[in-house]
């Protein structure tokens, strides 16, 4: 697992400089008082196209950005802790003249000013509004699509498995659908593809076709391609961070982003992804041992060919709860809507040609960040 994406802020209990060389001034037009002034975020360039975003307001700093892309033109393996990540950050605002992040040693409850806004929680250190935990796994080449329609059948708590419209993408909302989410947004993708469709033609732009970029970009697209790397990203957002006490940094153990996140990338251990050997509805019920004879088999299997036919169950009543229980440990949730685009009527017998490998190392040949020495 490693770090993708990380929003912090802190207070400071003292003016900052400006850094920004633009202002938004907020006047009232009758008296022509100055009401308010604000500026507008920074843009922090970095080399291949990186952007960190550094916004100053008051005495509070905020950085938005990505700490394993600054200064690369790719982002395949990045950092593994907030510490790294902040250091990076850090190092950043060294350059702008402002203060670094600091852990938090302490955190309360501040009431708002007399007609002003709700109290709110304050911290004496840096603040988390945003964290994507990220892990590339390798199904092998050629098996991202079937790999990825399986995943769009499995539900992950409330959320339900989408598989957007050219199966290079699934993702899960409370929806079904590919709008977001509130506090947790969780997708899977195949990453050679998006190399092509969008990296490649961008290194292709800025370096051209024959340069070492370009070069470099094409052996990171064949690397994933070979290997059939599919990707799982998690946005973790402020509610949700607030929500499970992982906003203030230093005063939680980051063990937990762990643990969330192998929650999420067990979503595939009821899924046997195989092009070879396929199985009924019934004869996979007797393979995995969930019913003892044919009949029973049979009998379950009715009731996923008539969720497919569109039939509705009452789940309070105890024949719909048992079959509904048997399919779903087969990767079948009859409580879903029927999906015909992710879902068919024939299952894998074993994990032969699609055995996801979740512990991949980068290839020796790989770059890693410059400033990853920094930031150990």
């Amino acid at each position: 697992m490693f770090i993708d994406w990380l929003k912090v802020s802190q207070e400071f209990d003292f003016d900052l400089p400006v850094i920004s060389d633009t202002a938004f001034l907020a006047v009232d037009t009758f008296t022509d008082e100055l009401l308010s002034k604000s500026y507008r975020p920074v843009k922090h360039q970095g080399s291949y196209s990186s952007t960190i975003e550094i916004r100053v307001t008051g005495r509070r700093i905020t950085v938005d950005g990505n700490p394993s892309r600054l200064n690369r033109h790719d982002n395949l393996f990045g950092f593994k802790t907030v510490e790294q990540c902040i250091a990076v950050y850090n190092a950043l605002l060294a350059q702008y003249g402002l203060p670094p992040f600091s852990r938090c040693t302490r955190f309360e409850i501040r009431q708002g000013e007399s007609g002003g806004k709700a109290s709110h929680l304050w911290a004496d250190g840096c603040c988390i509004h945003r964290i994507d935990l990220t892990t590339n796994i390798s199904v092998g080449e050629g098996n991202e699509v079937a790999y990825l329609r399986g995943l769009a059948s499995q539900r992950i708590g409330h959320s339900i498995g989408f598989l957007h419209p050219n199966g290079r993408t699934t993702d899960w909302t409370t929806t079904g659908h590919s709008k977001g989410a509130r506090l947790q947004y969780r997708k899977a993708y195949d990453k050679a593809f998006e190399i092509l469709d969008k990296h490649l033609p961008k290194v292709k732009r800025a370096f051209g076709e024959s340069s070492p970029e370009f070069k470099y970009a094409q052996d990171i697209y064949d690397y994933c391609k070979k290997t059939g790397i599919v990707r799982f990203e998690q946005e973790l957002k402020d509610e949700f961070l607030k929500r499970e006490n992982l906003s203030f940094w230093g005063l939680f153990d980051e063990g937990k982003f762990l643990t969330l996140h192998k929650e999420f990338l067990s979503v595939d251990e009821r899924m046997s992804v195989n092009n070879m050997e396929y199985a009924t509805i019934a004869q996979q019920l007797l393979l995995k041992n969930i019913v003892t004879n044919t009949k029973a088999a049979y009998a379950t299997a009715g009731y996923a060919h008539l969720w497919m036919h569109g039939e509705k169950f009452d789940f309070d009543k105890s024949a719909p709860k048992l079959h509904a229980s048997r399919l779903n440990k087969i990767g079948i949730n009859i409580r879903n809507t029927y999906d015909m685009k992710t879902f068919s009527t024939v299952f894998i017998r074993e994990m032969r040609e699609i055995n996801p490998v979740k512990n991949i190392a980068p290839p020796d040949w790989y770059k890693r960040a410059n400033h990853l020495q920094v930031a150990a």
